[in-house]
């Protein structure tokens, strides 16, 4: 996707809009906040939203949204779907990065990677790829099993259904679907592609399944959060819509530097906002809702973390819990290869003057999807195509873009070292290609977040230690073995996919035998990228779990009036793309908070599943 096309994009909409009156960037924050609230949720993202939007259906109570970005209609990027990775590096990104990897992306400068965040209201579900996948049923199940009462599969279902809105036709009647929720869910098909990599899937033995329905194990057509040619973030399904309740307050630009604690209560936050300090008190619950990242930094900058590092850093500790640890994130290694058929999405399609008006008039076309196809998700175990009684090994994205030319250098945000980039931008071009994203889903290896220091403003220390635990590589050399037998179906090489060719990419690790195991861990170890799935970070568990840093009402250890809802509180990181399952926590957290079950005529409907 060039920029150029992107910018003629937002120059049409603005001048449509304004000649037909249509647009009106309406700005429906607070400015004047009032002293104390029942509620205080820090963070409007995919989870904070949520929450917000739940608990100010109650008319009686008070709730105020804090969120340290601003709006999405800052941005008009944000609304068009294929523009997804243009959002990055924005004002709406948080533009964070990795301390050096010690045995993991190698291609990048100085071993970092590059992770972008939502800065925004909608937080990452304003700039991610619009993905729309729960996990698989074990994931949730082993999170009860494990202490986590209330969320096994069966528990964290109904919550699923109840926010979807699905508008994919072969799903209306599905059980495992919902149809009345805000959050709408479309099946974006753009090239013929798509049905490639199913039929590719088939003739492996894999069946074509919903990967959100009875069996995720299975080859699938993607499903993501659009509606109408417009992403559907959680702002524009759950926020959007109930700005105007009297009882709701969403403050934007609001940078929450503490939880206030008093006698091991949470009082209330302090924050910036038009460069003052401001403090405001809750009656009955602060929320964080900041993600994997903010949350335990706010929960440290609070005085709630590991002891020793918080001394360190020179925090008085009030409470001593694993604020931190346990950071895991899904990472993919892309891979390459020509097709020589004219099938992928290219920059001609994109700078096409009747590709922009199709956009702009109908909202349809090119720029009304995601260029993620289809998916798969996989055991590394030999002949394993079926429900084996766990969660699958590994994830098959499949993207439809034609990306290795010199007009993309923009838009490649993974902060690849200037030689890398040249040595993959000087890709013979004569044929499309299009890329396999396998994406391991389970890693042992986990990391940190640590503060830099005492300043608010300072981004914390991310180490996620990508590949330090050697079974990570061995499962991802495990799944190149699969895609190289993908790429080898009759299906694929009917479309001009070669084993043996080679890609640009594949000339970074020439000194080792094309396609060998030493081959395959030093492609892995160069091209470690993140899939933007960090979780984990306050982990949820039992009172008496080392590990756990929120019960299964995902209250904070010894503190009261404080949760955690996002992302961080995950026991592990599920079998999918995040955002759904982040979702689903800020629905399920919405119950909890307000005592209500809302979600009982919908289990009852299930019946057994």
């Amino acid at each position: 996707m060039a920029r150029v096309s992107l910018a003629v994009i937002v120059a049409i909409m603005a001048a449509v809009a304004y000649y037909w009156g249509s647009y009106q960037k309406t700005d429906l924050s607070t400015t004047v906040l009032n002293k104390t609230y029942d509620y205080i949720i820090v963070g409007a993202g995919s989870t904070g939203s949520v929450i917000a939007s739940r608990l100010s259906e109650d008319k009686d109570i008070s709730v105020l949204l804090l969120e340290a970005g601003g709006q999405p209609e800052e941005n008009p990027l944000i609304d068009v779907p294929v523009a997804a990775v243009d959002t990055q590096e924005t004002e709406q990104d948080w533009r964070y990065y990795t301390v050096p990897q010690k045995n993991a992306c190698k291609a990048m400068n100085e071993n970092r990677s590059y992770w972008p965040r939502g800065h925004v209201l909608g937080g990452s579900s304003a700039l991610n790829w619009m993905v729309y996948m729960r996990g698989n049923r074990h994931d949730f199940d082993s999170w009860a099993n494990e202490g986590c009462d209330g969320w096994s599969y069966k528990d964290v279902l109904p919550y699923f259904i109840k926010s979807e809105n699905v508008e994919i036709p072969e799903f209306k009647t599905s059980k495992y679907h919902g149809k009345d929720g805000p959050l709408y869910v479309t099946g974006p098909t753009q090239t013929i592609l798509q049905e490639k990599y199913i039929q590719a899937g088939q003739q492996l033995g894999y069946n074509l399944v919903d990967c959100n329905g009875e069996d995720q194990i299975g080859f699938c057509r993607m499903q993501a959060t659009i509606h109408n040619g417009v992403r559907w973030s959680t702002y524009q399904a759950f926020l959007k819509p109930v700005m105007s309740r009297p009882n709701l307050q969403v403050a934007t630009r609001a940078f929450v530097t503490k939880v206030i604690i008093e006698n091991k209560r949470a009082v209330g936050v302090e924050l910036i906002r038009g460069n003052r300090k401001v403090k405001v008190y809750a009656n009955k619950e602060v929320i964080l809702s900041g993600g994997a990242v903010n949350s335990p930094q706010i929960l440290m900058l609070s005085g709630i973390g590991p002891k020793q590092h918080l001394k360190e850093i020179g925090i008085d500790v009030v409470a001593d819990l694993p604020v931190g640890n346990n950071l895991q994130d899904h990472i993919l290694i892309p891979v390459v290869r020509n097709i020589n058929i004219s099938a992928a999405l290219t920059e001609s399609m994109a700078n096409n003057v009747f590709t922009l008006l199709q956009y702009i008039l109908l909202k349809s076309g090119l720029f009304a999807a995601t260029t993620l196809e289809g998916m798969g998700f996989v055991y590394t175990t030999d002949g394993a195509t079926k429900d084996a009684g766990r969660g699958p090994d590994i994830q098959l994205h499949f993207l439809s873009a034609h990306g290795l030319t010199e007009e993309a250098r923009p838009h490649m945000h993974l902060n690849y070292r200037d030689d890398i980039m040249d040595k993959i931008l000087t890709y013979d071009t004569a044929n499309e290609t299009i890329s396999f994203l396998p994406t391991l889903l389970h890693p042992k290896s986990k990391g940190t977040i640590r503060l830099k220091s005492r300043d608010p403003f300072d981004h914390p220390d991310i180490d996620p230690k990508y590949l330090e635990h050697l079974d990570d590589v061995k499962t991802l050399v495990s799944a190149m073995r699969i895609l190289e037998k993908l790429i080898d179906t009759p299906v694929l090489r009917e479309i001009g996919m070669k084993l043996e060719s080679k890609s640009t990419l594949d000339q970074i690790c020439a000194e080792h035998t094309f396609r060998s195991d030493a081959f395959w861990e030093c492609y892995i170890r160069h091209f470690t990228v993140t899939v933007y799935h960090p979780t984990s970070t306050c982990r949820m568990g039992t009172t008496d779990d080392p590990t756990a840093v929120v019960d299964s009402s995902l209250r904070v250890n010894g503190i009261s009036g404080l949760r955690v809802a996002d992302a961080s509180v995950m026991r592990n990181v599920p079998s999918a793309n995040t955002n759904a399952a982040c979702i689903m926590i800020g629905e399920k957290a919405a119950d909890l908070i307000r005592g209500i079950d809302s979600v009982k005529n919908i289990r009852r409907n299930l019946g057994e599943i």
